[in-house]
């Protein structure tokens, strides 16, 4: 990529890696049923106005936008008011990778390589570390319900990806215009979960006594997260190989944790640390494993010649 795409690069990881300490703001003012509800509103109102509806049967919207918008985001926010640390919730929904990658073995019949068994073994062994002696009691500042909410966030994630690839495969583009024109699903199912769960009377509440900070986190979340950012990834992926922009993803974890350090003093276990480590290996491995072998293999050819 060249200078101007490799910033943009920058811009996608850094709108997304901000994207979780600033949820962590909007979610104190916000029930996270309801924030779910008006996040999806406003993305599909001001996206809808600039981005044309995609030519696909609306059944495909709902395929998607069910598993990717409204499970992911409901366990996310859930788990976020129930002891997830921003920081560390943008590392382990990376996992979504690694679910994806099980998934298509699984349901796509997809070949599992050797490469990819160290990855998934990497990323395992370093969520074990992360979660170790979290039995309902915070550590590290993690409870072990938020971190089990995360990973069903993740898991949900990876429903929605493999959706994505099935809508590419029957011919149709699981592009900006989906991601858009989907949001009008998730609004419908998170609106009655949070009028069962939260109750009407803490919906009014929440919109009668909003602060200007939360006003300010959902409005980076709709603008610059979800419709600046996807926009700029479609751009890329479009320019780029996909192999070459889907790695850039690793980022965001490292600067949701940095910023959750400076700003909220989140404060990780050693033995943590050395999860986050393996975790990133794995998703590193996953990433690049193919090109690592192939270039191995061409060392021991020429080697031979």
């Amino acid at each position: 990529m060249g200078t101007k795409d490799s910033l943009l690069g920058l811009v996608v990881i850094f709108a997304w890696g901000l994207n979780f300490v600033i949820l962590a703001i909007g979610l104190e003012d916000v029930p996270p049923l309801f924030l779910g509800a008006i996040r999806f509103l406003l993305v599909a109102a001001i996206g809808s106005l600039f981005v044309r509806m995609p030519k696909m049967p609306i059944r495909w919207w709902v395929l998607y936008a069910l598993p990717i918008g409204f499970l992911q985001f409901a366990f996310l926010f859930v788990s976020m008011v129930n002891g997830m640390p921003s920081g560390l919730a943008s590392l382990v929904l990376q996992a979504q990778a690694l679910f994806t990658m099980l998934i298509a073995i699984i349901l796509l019949k997809e070949q599992i390589k050797l490469y990819q068994v160290v990855a998934i073994t990497s990323a395992v062994c370093g969520l074990g570390l992360i979660a170790m002696e979290a039995e309902g009691a915070d550590v590290g500042g993690m409870s072990l319900i938020g971190f089990v909410l995360t990973l069903f966030a993740a898991l949900s994630w990876a429903f929605g990806n493999i959706s994505a690839r099935t809508i590419s495969n029957l011919g149709y583009k699981a592009d900006l215009s989906l991601v858009v024109w989907s949001s009008w699903i998730p609004p419908i199912p998170f609106l009655i979960m949070s009028f069962m769960v939260e109750g009407k009377d803490v919906m009014i509440r929440s919109i009668m006594n909003i602060g200007w900070p939360a006003i300010g986190a959902i409005a980076y979340v709709v603008l610059i997260a979800t419709i600046v950012g996807y926009s700029v990834w479609g751009y890329l992926i479009s320019r780029h190989p996909a192999s070459q922009v889907a790695p850039l993803t690793l980022g965001v974890p490292v600067v949701g944790l940095t910023a959750s350090t400076l700003l909220f003093d989140e404060v990780l276990a050693p033995y943590q640390w050395v999860g986050v480590v393996l975790v990133l290996c794995g998703l590193l491995f996953n990433a690049f494993g193919a090109k690592l072998i192939e270039s191995i293999k061409n060392v021991k050819r020429c080697a031979v010649e």
